[in-house]
């Protein structure tokens, strides 16, 4: 996100614990990172609410990353920027699944919920917000899938539920720039955004057949059960039950495309029709040559 908002050109401020921009602490390297392409760190804390009204005053637009654990800590930041009263649009922490349109295993429904509580709050707050549905990253999920890291090549790869049910594989820097393109939209006010490109609609079948072809080998197909994931989610102690509820949405039920997009619907594509996304075909070519470093993370 704080790439695609320097690429385009806006002023560009990321909010950090003080901790993270200590020297040689886990995330000092990515801190510095951000002052060298000119962005302002502000320092500060979730719970800090002073510390977050200061921040929200010297800024435009706040768009949160922050990891589930942290989702319902953004009642603070609505709390801050409701005392700020200058913020012209929020966007809560989402990215994934249009969540106000589906209904999930419980592990994975109840962060669902989580968004939603805060969908709700920040509409009740009366502020001005965009909400994303970016569905799946796809260098996240092609990493776990297929490994084109492992050397040698995995020899089989697990396919959840018969693997052909549609997912929306979306590039995470095409996430990171229509997510700062609609921030600014006026069109966008108010609304939920979808971003649907019907070349990224695949299946995990697909996936790995196009994986095949353009390695020229062959890759074993393990099939896991649609009841055995939905037992496993139901024995697994929480938080070690949520992967798998995860994939059942996503690749097995279908949550990102089991839904039409209606005229009253935005859909990314479809406001920025020159935008040249990249396609899971193309990354899968871009994997050949310089496999993903995924940053998420891990479900395992």
């Amino acid at each position: 996100m704080a790439n695609a908002s320097v690429s385009l050109g806006y002023p560009t401020y990321a909010f950090v614990r003080p901790s993270s921009a200590v020297p040689h602490s886990s995330k000092s390297t990515l801190v510095q990172k951000f002052r060298d392409d000119g962005i302002h760190i502000l320092e500060g804390s979730l719970v800090d609410h002073n510390s977050l009204v200061n921040a929200f005053k010297q800024v435009d637009i706040v768009i949160s990353a922050v990891a589930i654990p942290q989702h319902m800590d953004q009642l603070n930041i609505i709390k801050a920027i409701k005392e700020a009263g200058n913020i012209k649009r929020f966007l809560p922490s989402e990215f994934g699944n249009e969540v106000d349109r589906i209904r999930s295993l419980p592990p994975f429904q109840r962060i669902n919920d989580i968004k939603k509580t805060i969908r709700r709050a920040t509409e009740e707050a009366g502020i001005p917000y965009t909400f994303v549905s970016a569905n799946s990253c796809a260098a996240y999920f092609v990493d776990y899938f297929l490994h084109p890291r492992q050397k040698p090549q995995p020899e089989e790869v697990i396919i959840y539920g018969d693997g052909l049910t549609k997912a929306v594989m979306n590039l995470e820097e095409d996430i990171a720039s229509l997510t700062i393109m609609v921030a600014t939209d006026p069109r966008t006010l108010n609304r939920v955004v979808i971003y649907k490109p019907p070349m990224n609609l695949i299946s995990q079948a697909e996936i790995v057949s196009l994986w095949e072809k353009k390695t020229g080998k062959y890759i074993k197909r393990v099939y896991w059960p649609e009841d055995e994931m939905i037992k496993l989610s139901e024995s697994l102690p929480n938080p070690k039950n949520i992967p798998v509820s995860i994939l059942h949405s996503i690749f097995v039920k279908g949550d990102q495309t089991n839904y039409d997009i209606g005229d009253e619907d935005l859909e990314a594509l479809k406001l920025y029709p020159d935008y040249k996304y990249t396609t899971i075909e193309e990354f899968l070519d871009i994997c050949l040559v310089h496999p993903p470093e995924t940053k998420l993370a891990s479900f395992e």
